[in-house]
């Protein structure tokens, strides 16, 4: 009894911090997505400079994660040499700051229920640049799959009270450069056998991305802010909002630390849901029965590929114990007849 107590009591720890972990993720990522539509959006704080913010996000995260690289030393820094740093984690952070500069703008046009519709295309646009640059094989079933996911993306476009074109086509592109650069991580890092984790990704990818998000600033922001000489930086909102920003990267790290990468996916499709509700009941952004029709059936879609992801995940797991295996009995055989024919000397 006192035994099998222990290990039900051990498990349920287990069970009770991965919800945490989740729970956790599902309410940073929730919260950090309706604070920027609220800074942004030109009905609530009316702050439309989605570049700045985004700027101001990269700024706060790149100092902590300094701090926690180089000053305090939390995190162990990368080996990394200046050639494998400009051929390979530039090309990342100029992807990662058109993303996110993308990505916020659309907030200013866009429904947050909406807009998490359309993100439902992340696994098509992954899947299709990676088959484009030869990182995933091409299967028909996979691609009937991906079709059904943009099937039911516009079903829902089509179903939005509030269609903007411009805001549709920020959207789309924030979710082609995310996902470039989530296949650009595989091509350009992980096959040189480097692995960032989000404090680590921070400390070399946000001053990358501040230097990227400085020209469009310059250019387009700038004099817009510069002639407004009526606004005062608002720390309380900006830094919390930053705050935010940063937590949820820590997050991340701890999700698909201490559970996995395909529990991340699950708790995903939780907050869409939660934040169409919450868009839905508390912005009071019109949410239509062909909207949720059309979402419903890319959501049948992506919960699909997931699916298909950790069957070929445990397959592939399957077949290196098989393998291990082999080596070992083929080592043991070998060990076996060289005692053997010690004996017959």
């Amino acid at each position: 009894m006192g035994k099998g107590g222990s290990v039900s009591d051990g498990v349920m720890k287990k069970i009770i911090l991965s919800y945490t972990y989740v729970a956790i993720w599902i309410f940073l990522s929730f919260t950090v997505i309706v604070y920027n539509k609220y800074i942004l959006d030109k009905k609530m704080y009316n702050w439309p400079f989605p570049i700045s913010l985004t700027m101001i996000h990269m700024s706060f995260c790149a100092t902590l994660a300094i701090l926690l690289v180089r000053v305090f030393k939390i995190v162990e820094p990368v080996s990394m040499s200046r050639e494998v740093y400009l051929s390979s984690v530039v090309p990342i952070g100029a992807l990662y700051s058109l993303s996110l500069w993308l990505s916020n703008s659309a907030y200013i046009y866009l429904s947050v229920s909406f807009i998490q519709m359309l993100k439902a295309l992340m696994p098509v646009a992954v899947y299709s640049i990676g088959v484009a640059l030869k990182k995933e094989s091409y299967k028909n079933d996979t691609m009937f799959n991906m079709l059904s996911i943009s099937m039911g993306v516009a079903v829902a476009a089509y179903g939005e009270a509030r269609f903007d074109t411009w805001g549709v086509i920020l959207q789309l592109g924030a979710v082609a450069f995310e996902a470039t650069r989530l296949v650009m991580i595989q091509i350009l890092l992980n096959s040189k056998g480097i692995s960032l984790n989000p404090i680590t990704s921070l400390y070399y990818v946000a001053p990358c991305c501040l230097v990227f998000l400085s020209v469009p600033w310059i250019l387009v922001e700038y004099p817009i802010l510069k002639e407004t000489s009526s606004f005062h930086f608002d720390f309380v909102i900006f830094g919390t909002n930053s705050f935010c920003a940063f937590a949820l990267n820590l997050a991340v790290f701890l999700l698909v630390g201490k559970t996995s990468a395909l529990t991340m996916n699950v708790a995903g499709v939780v907050k869409d849901w939660l934040l169409i509700a919450f868009s839905w009941s508390v912005i009071k952004d019109t949410v239509t029965p062909i909207n949720l029709f059309g979402y419903g059936l890319a959501f049948l879609g992506v919960a699909y590929y997931n699916h298909s992801k950790l069957q070929a995940l445990k397959a592939k797991e399957a077949q290196k114990k098989v393998a291990q295996a082999d080596e070992e009995s083929g080592r043991l055989l070998e060990n076996r007849e060289g005692d053997g024919s010690r004996e017959e000397k």
